[in-house]
């Protein structure tokens, strides 16, 4: 150690022009800490007062210094540590992404081939969408657990098309849905919390517990519907109550490719063509029909050129900003007058036709595992903004967090809300009415139907 400390010593004393060496471990520390003090240059001018940030990287610091806009410099001296973190400002306001062409049927143009996407609305579509998407998997766990019974259609994989509908349409149009309905009902403005409140049959759900999973309701939204095929009538109906009304609305009528033989719709497409109704007729085409796939159910399956005399235009459903570009292009054509037109969206669905459907009978796991990997809604749209330097990916894991904890809180609310009474199952029959009797199981059991609570 001694011998050591001598060679430093004299090392130290030949750079220094020193004549006595350090006799001690503290002394040779002193000498070496004024030797650098002496031959450091003295820092900039600008640094003395406050150090700039560099060229933020391509991925931000913490988010919540990000939603703060606050910044973490400090001032510089020596041996003092910059942490450098990212302000909005930092981050690319708008991009334009070249997106997919869409197939057309009696159509001159169809919608733009780019669309412009906002920081703001990409990270509402995150949000919409990853919320849709946890939401959807906790219905399937609370089935799994047996507390939410009965029919119970899940919509994950499918999230671009609600959260672009709902992008390009106003909140006074109108739509109406099978009964695949959650997603819909949640971009409709009912909350989470109203909507797994329902599907466990709880009073405090979106129906007052009555409605369960395909028959949720909605300003504006009229459901989730049971009955293959049967809204798409309403759906023209409703369209012609907006021409009525003269009000320059619209409806949106959505349904399943295992619903496009129906009679029902071809009876809709001819009077809505008749009567150039605002109605804007939906495929969500996911390849199959409960178990069947749409080659082995359907001669024709170009869906959007099935109204025939109706203009149609084939849109890539993974991708929410073609959804939502084809939507513009398709509200527009009818509010202009131009009566009705048919979007045939291709999209996808991860999990089976209902809870009952394990969903891998007449699919293959990798079939599933690919269009996870290669067209993922969420992910498509994710990886667009990061590679945009749009957002970051902390921000992504907040939004993530705060959802999951939205879900979670929702989930509790559905498990220990109370059943709806006896006496409350005959409510709401009409609307508006004053209460009256209605009949029970036997003719001596009466219930009062009250329209209001």
């Amino acid at each position: 150690m001694k011998t050591m400390l001598a060679i430093i010593s004299n090392a130290l004393c030949r750079m220094t022009g020193r004549n006595a060496g350090a006799q001690t471990v503290s002394e040779l520390l002193t000498g070496l800490s004024e030797y650098v003090a002496l031959t450091s240059p003295p820092p900039p001018a600008s640094a003395q007062t406050q150090r700039q940030p560099p060229k933020p990287p391509p991925v931000s610091t913490r988010a919540a210094q990000l939603v703060s806009g606050q910044s973490s410099e400090q001032p510089v001296g020596p041996g003092a540590r910059v942490v450098v973190s990212r302000s909005f400002a930092d981050f690319t306001p708008q991009a334009t992404f070249d997106i997919k062409k869409c197939d057309l049927h009696r159509l001159e143009e169809g919608p733009p081939l780019k669309a412009e996407l906002t920081r703001d609305q990409g990270l509402q579509y995150y949000r919409t969408m990853q919320t849709v998407r946890r939401m959807e998997l906790k219905a399937d766990q609370l089935y799994k657990q047996k507390i939410i019974r009965g029919f119970c259609h899940l919509y994950d994989g499918q999230e671009a098309c609600a959260a672009g509908i709902e992008a390009s349409i106003n909140p006074t149009d109108h739509l109406i849905t099978a009964y695949r309905a959650h997603g819909y009902t949640y971009t409709r403005g009912v909350s989470i919390k109203e909507i797994l409140a329902e599907l466990t049959g709880r009073k405090g759900g979106v129906a007052k517990g009555k409605g369960g999973s395909m028959h949720m309701y909605a300003p504006h939204f009229y459901g989730g519907n049971g009955i293959v095929g049967a809204q798409v009538p309403l759906g023209a109906g409703i369209a012609l109550a907006c021409q009525y009304q003269g009000n320059d609305q619209l409806c949106v009528t959505l349904y399943g490719d295992g619903a496009a033989n129906q009679g029902q719709l071809f009876e809709s497409f001819n009077m809505a063509a008749l009567w150039k109704l605002p109605c804007i007729f939906i495929c969500e085409n996911n390849k199959y029909g409960m178990g069947t796939s749409v080659e082995r159910a359907s001669a024709s399956t170009d869906y959007y050129k099935r109204g025939d005399f109706i203009p149609g235009i084939r849109v890539d459903g993974m991708d929410v900003l073609c959804v939502r570009e084809a939507t513009k292009f398709a509200a527009d054509h009818c509010r202009s007058g131009k009566g009705p037109i048919i979007m045939e969206l291709q999209t996808y669905r991860y999990h089976g036709h209902s809870m009952s459907d394990p969903g891998v009978s007449y699919r293959t796991r990798e079939e599933i595992q690919e269009v996870r990997t290669k067209s993922d809604p969420i992910s498509m749209l994710k990886e667009r903004m990061l590679s945009n330097n749009m957002a970051s990916v902390e921000e992504f894991k907040e939004i993530d967090v705060d959802i999951r904890k939205q879900v979670e809180e929702a989930a509790q609310f559905a498990t220990s809300d109370p059943e709806p009474p006896l006496e409350d199952l005959c409510n709401h029959i009409f609307c508006n009415n004053p209460p009256l009797e209605v009949r029970g199981t036997n003719p001596w059991s009466k219930l009062k139907s009250v329209s209001k609570t």
